[in-house]
């Protein structure tokens, strides 16, 4: 496989159960396969320690603005998201075979912001709770707010039309 950034060869490491692909010796970057990220993302998880210390070479410049494709799928575009819920950590996907892009560093980077699964669900909750839960209870209270303005107004309808007003009960009228 080619390197997405760089476009070198990438080299196949086995790390207990895990085969990731690298490029040592390049940008640095790391290719994990469908949920392999999953086992090396946290502190305890001794199987990431050899991924932080990846051999970079200094000279290579990367250009992030590139649009890169799946180093697997080939043809596939990646899309660039966040995988942190204060958006500063940013990676690559590939939506078709669901592998991940880590550039040099990234990995480090996830492994410190949230030691384990547990505090990473933690801050989640503690982000939705803080920001978008407030929003959800005013979108509620105003359309409790609108359905009641709806039900007056029908009311009022009721009052001024008796039923016999409804639509298709006469054959006369703009109703």
């Amino acid at each position: 496989m080619k390197c997405p950034v760089c476009e070198r060869d990438l080299q196949e490491i086995k790390i207990k159960d895990i085969i990731v692909d690298v490029c040592m010796n390049g940008c640095g970057g790391i290719w994990f396969d469908n949920r392999e990220l999953k086992k090396v993302d946290e502190q305890h998880e001794t199987a990431g320690e050899f991924l932080l210390n990846i051999k970079k070479d200094p000279k290579i410049i990367i250009d992030n603005s590139k649009t890169r494709f799946c180093p697997k799928c080939l043809e596939q575009k990646m899309v660039k998201h966040f995988v942190s819920i204060n958006r500063e950590i940013e990676v690559d996907e590939c939506y078709n075979c669901g592998g991940i892009w880590l550039d040099f560093g990234e990995l480090g980077e996830i492994r410190q912001q949230y030691p384990t699964e547990e505090e990473r669900k933690k801050a989640t909750e503690e982000f939705i709770k803080n920001t978008i839960e407030p929003e959800l209870e005013k979108m509620l209270a105003d359309s409790e707010e609108k359905l009641q303005k709806a039900r007056k107004i029908a009311k009022i309808f009721r009052l001024i039309c008796p039923s016999y007003y409804i639509p298709g009960k006469q054959k006369w009228g703009a109703f």
